[in-house]
């Protein structure tokens, strides 16, 4: 009865990673509307209230989506899913805007085939994310005219993953991550003019572009601890992502409000599900964690990505720089051995995190600096439930540029079991 039941589950999670379209770290950034919007650098609940440490560091509790060779430090069965919530308060230097996004952060399976020796893993995240809602106001030369512009983007690219890690050597393992690249993003662009009364003049145009791309990918990763006493250990990790040219199309109009989105109506048809391809640079990580064990950890980790080979689908002109993150990392367990508190068993987590965005515009780099911090509670002998928070500043208000201020909440579930691969005694 209870393998029937186990069956039955895993065809249930089988379901959900076929099936669900992941929105995972839904942004509502500004910056979001250039490039293909907002990478996902920081990994799982666990991992970003950490600064986004998991390319060096894991653990048996939850899957590790950072760095696939670390999955080997699954020895139980996880799932775990999340969801995500961003509020930002944008300013220009004159004004402030309050925005906010969130959604379904990720779903991620890991299934251990034989235990310490080899790992699978399954699930659904977002390599990138748009969502964004401006509103321009100018006025028009020689006219007394003003023109608004309501500009808007949503989507990004999704990703359904598969993962293999394995032990190759004592202490040390390999692991590689194929992933199916999928996902859209909308961009609209309306434009109308009024008069110094308000009243409309002439007919709001719209431009109406959307991007759709369907592609493979993968990551590879290297870990390897070393015990320096018998209460201590040195973890070392590495991962490289390859992504490449991303094939797709493009769809882009320019008509009459409400009609730019359909192909058959009047107006400029600049492009018909055209084929072509998104070239996004490789991406590689480095990792160092020192840890006590079943006690405390702290760890240091550094990502790049050359973002000045990017090519979009359009091959159009646009600026970007290499993306550079550095995340501090921390985590305590006051004491792993107390059953009769839940809070004394739980995983407390801290964390710095820097990143160099590809963004640069006005002859201004475009940073992003946050404080992270979050916890696994236990809810019974083995499930936990996970949050993080990241307090952060992006962007500046120099230059004419927009900063916003932000906090990140993610709050997930982690479901363990640790009775699929023992026989048991009694029934």
């Amino acid at each position: 009865m209870l393998s029937k039941i186990k069956l039955q589950l895993l065809g249930v999670l089988c379901t959900l990673f076929l099936f669900t379209e992941a929105q995972a770290q839904s942004s509502a950034s500004t910056y979001s509307a250039l490039g293909i919007g907002e990478f996902n650098y920081s990994g799982l609940t666990n991992n970003q209230a950490m600064g986004g440490l998991g390319i060096s560091f894991g653990s048996a509790w939850n899957p590790n989506y950072v760095n696939p060779a670390l999955s080997t430090k699954n020895t139980i069965f996880n799932f775990e899913a999340a969801l995500n919530y961003k509020m930002i308060g944008a300013n220009n230097g004159s004004e402030t805007s309050e925005v906010d996004g969130g959604g379904l952060s990720y779903l991620a399976l890991s299934l251990p085939v034989k235990v310490n020796k080899a790992t699978v893993g399954l699930g659904l995240n977002q390599i990138t994310s748009v969502n964004y809602r401006l509103m321009i106001e100018s006025t028009v030369s020689n006219a007394d005219v003003r023109a608004f512009n309501s500009i808007e983007g949503d989507g990004g690219i999704s990703e359904a993953y598969l993962s293999f890690g394995y032990e190759v050597a004592k202490n040390l393992s390999l692991g590689v991550q194929g992933s199916y690249l999928f996902g859209s993003t909308i961009r609209t662009d309306q434009l109308g003019l009024f008069d110094e009364n308000g009243n409309p003049i002439g007919i709001t145009t719209e431009y109406y572009e959307r991007l759709t791309v369907s592609d493979f990918g993968y990551k590879l990763g290297a870990y390897y601890f070393l015990p320096l006493n018998t209460k201590s250990k040195l973890h070392l990790g590495a991962i490289y992502q390859h992504l490449g040219d991303v094939n797709g199309k493009a769809f882009a109009k320019l008509a009459s409000f409400g009609q730019a989105s359909n192909p058959d109506t009047p107006g400029d048809l600049i492009a018909n599900d055209e084929p072509g391809s998104i070239y996004i640079p490789n991406r590689f990580g480095f990792g160092v964690s020192y840890e006590k064990n079943n006690k405390y950890v702290i760890g240091l980790e550094g990502q790049y990505q050359d973002f000045k080979q990017f090519r979009n689908l359009f091959d159009d002109p646009l600026r970007l720089q290499e993306a550079i993150k550095v995340g501090l990392g921390f985590q305590i367990v006051p004491d792993y051995l107390d059953v009769d508190s839940p809070l004394k068993r739980g995983t407390y987590r801290f964390g710095l995190e820097y990143q160099q965005t590809p963004y640069y515009l006005n002859a201004t780099n475009i940073n992003d600096v946050g404080i992270n911090f979050g916890a696994s509670l236990p809810v019974n002998q083995l499930s936990l439930v996970n949050f993080a928070v990241k307090v952060g500043q992006r962007g500046t208000t120099d230059n004419g540029l927009i900063r916003e201020n932000y906090v990140n909440f993610t709050l997930g579930l982690s479901l363990n079991d640790n009775s699929w691969f023992y026989k048991r005694v009694f029934e």
